[in-house]
C-alpha cells in the first residue's frame, strides 16, 4: 500500500526554510568577510551559493522521488554505487555531523564566553572550555532520557526568525554608519577568495540536502517541488542578504572581520549592553538546544547501520527504562569531544566539515544521472523532474568540486589535516569490510 501525499505547498516551502536557517548565519558572516577581502567577493559568494543551494535541493527532491526510502543518503549510495562505498561516505558524513556540531557550540560559546569567564581567558582556550563543558552536559541529561520536545524546537525556529528581523532592523538606525576598522585584503588570487568565502556560505546554506526525504510526500509533486523550493530558497537568500546589509552597514567588512558575536553586536547597537547579553544568553540557548536535538538524532543512524548488518550490534542496545541509546550516543559524543581537542575555532573547523560535505554531498548529486537510467519506468508517474536537466545538477556539482579543491588548496599549510581527512574516509572502508567479513564468514560456516 503506497502513502498517500499528504504535503502543499506552503508546508514544503517552511520545511525548506527552517531545514536551511541554522546558527551559521551569527557567526559565518565574519569568516566570509576574512576570506574575501573586500565587499564584492562577499556579497558575490552569498548570492551565488544560495543559487547553488537552490539547484542542489532541486536535484534532491528529484532523488527522493525517483528513490523513496527512509534510508537517505545510505539507501541512495548503496544503490546506485555500492554499498562499500554508500558505507564509507556514510559514515564520513556522520562524522562531519559531530563536526558540525562541534561548531556550532564553538559559536554559542564565543557568544556566551565574555560573561562566564575571566579576562585571561577570553582566548580560543576559554571557548574551548567552555564548549566541552556544555557538551559533557548535555551528554548527563540526555543519557538520563530527558528529550527536547518538537514544540520547543519549533519555537526555538521562530525565535531565531524573529531575531534575523531584529537584526536587519539596524540598517534603519539612524547612526548606524560603518565602523573605521580598515578591512584586510585577501593574499591570493580572485578565484580563491571567492572559493574560500564559499566554504562557510555553504555551511551557512546547509540542510537543503534533506528535501531527499520529502519527494514522495507532496501533493502535486510536480508543480508544487519546484515552486516551494524556489520560494523557500528565495526567502532564505533574501534573509540573508538582509542581515549580511545589516552586518556590512554597521560594521563594515574590516569590523566583520574582527567581531565574531555578530548578532549580539547587531543588538547592542539597537538595545545598548543590555540587548548584548540577553542576545548572547538568548544565541547561547539556541545552540545548546541544537547540540543536544543532534546527540538524541545523529546515533538513531548508527542504529540502522546496525541494522543492516553493518555496525557491530552493540550500536543497536537501547535502554529499556531510559529508551536511550548508551553506546551509539557516547560514540557520537566522544567523535565531538575528539573533534574539538584537533580544532578549537570555528573557523578552522569548517574546513574540515566542509570537506567532507561537498565530497560526499557532490557525488549524492551525481546519483541522479545514474538514477534516471535506472527508474526509467516512473517517467510517466506524476512525480518531480528537474525542468533543465542536467544543467541544475552540474551547477551544484562543478561548484562544489570548486569548493572541495580550494579547501584541499589550504589543507597544503597544514599537512595532517587532508591526511586526517583522507584517513577517515579508509578507516570507513575498513569498517565495512571488518564487519561484512565476520557477517560473511558465520554465513559460510
Amino acid at each position: 500500500m503506497s502513502i498517500k501525499p499528504r504535503l502543499n505547498r506552503f508546508d514544503l516551502t517552511m520545511i525548506v526554510i527552517s531545514l536551511v536557517i541554522g546558527m551559521g548565519i551569527f557567526a559565518s558572516p565574519a569568516v566570509v568577510a576574512t576570506k574575501a577581502g573586500n565587499t564584492w567577493i562577499f556579497f558575490g559568494a552569498w548570492i551565488f551559493g544560495g543559487l547553488v543551494t537552490l539547484c542542489g535541493a532541486l536535484t534532491f527532491a528529484e532523488i527522493g522521488a525517483r528513490y523513496p526510502n527512509t534510508g537517505g543518503f545510505y539507501k541512495v549510495f548503496s544503490y546506485c554505487y555500492h554499498p562499500a562505498f554508500a558505507f564509507m561516505i556514510n559514515w564520513v558524513l556522520v562524522i562531519s555531523n559531530a563536526a558540525s556540531v562541534a561548531a556550532v557550540a564553538l559559536i554559542g560559546s564565543d557568544y556566551i564566553k565574555p560573561f562566564l569567564l575571566p579576562p585571561n581567558l577570553q582566548n580560543d582556550t576559554g571557548t574551548k572550555i567552555i564548549t566541552i563543558a556544555s557538551v559533557l552536559i548535555l551528554y548527563f541529561i540526555n543519557f538520563l532520557g530527558i528529550k527536547l520536545s518538537a514544540r520547543a524546537q519549533s519555537v526555538l525556529i521562530a525565535f531565531k526568525m524573529a531575531l534575523i528581523v531584529l537584526i536587519c532592523l539596524a540598517i534603519f538606525k539612524s547612526d548606524a554608519a560603518p565602523a573605521a576598522i580598515i578591512a584586510t585584503p585577501h593574499t591570493g588570487s580572485l578565484v580563491t577568495a571567492f572559493g574560500l568565502s564559499l566554504v562557510p556560505v555553504f555551511f551557512t546554506y546547509g540542510g537543503y540536502q534533506q528535501t531527499i526525504n520529502f519527494g514522495g510526500d507532496i501533493i502535486n509533486a510536480k508543480t508544487n517541488i519546484p515552486k516551494a523550493i524556489a520560494l523557500g530558497i528565495s526567502i532564505v537568500i533574501f534573509l540573508y542578504l538582509s542581515v549580511n546589509f545589516a552586518y556590512f552597514k554597521v560594521l563594515g567588512i574590516g569590523g566583520l572581520q574582527h567581531t565574531p558575536a555578530l548578532a549580539a553586536k547587531m543588538m547592542g547597537v539597537l538595545f545598548g549592553a543590555t540587548g548584548y547579553k540577553i542576545t548572547s544568553i538568548l544565541l547561547f540557548g539556541g545552540v545548546l538546544a541544537y547540540v543536544n536535538v543532534n546527540v538524541l538524532a545523529n546515533p538513531r543512524v548508527y542504529y540502522a547501520m546496525a541494522e543492516d548488518g553493518i555496525l557491530p550490534p552493540i550500536f543497536k542496545r537501547v535502554n529499556p527504562k531510559t529508551q536511550v541509546q548508551e553506546f551509539g550516543m557516547s560514540f557520537f559524543v566522544a567523535a565531538i569531544l575528539i573533534i574539538l581537542f584537533f580544532v578549537n575555532s570555528f573557523s578552522a573547523m569548517l574546513n574540515y566539515v566542509m570537506f567532507f560535505d561537498t565530497i560526499g554531498l557532490s557525488l549524492a548529486a551525481v546519483a541522479i544521472f545514474i538514477l534516471r537510467k535506472k527508474t526509467k519506468d516512473v517517467d510517466t508517474k506524476e512525480i518531480y523532474t528537474i525542468k533543465w536537466f542536467p544543467l541544475v545538477p552540474l551547477i551544484f556539482i562543478i561548484s562544489y568540486w570548486f569548493v572541495t579543491i580550494n579547501i584541499f588548496i589550504t589543507f597544503r599549510e597544514n599537512p595532517y589535516a587532508a591526511l586526517i581527512c583522507l584517513a577517515t574516509y579508509a578507516v570507513g572502508l575498513a569498517i565495512y569490510y571488518g564487519c561484512t567479513y565476520g557477517k560473511n564468514k558465520s554465513l559460510t560456516e
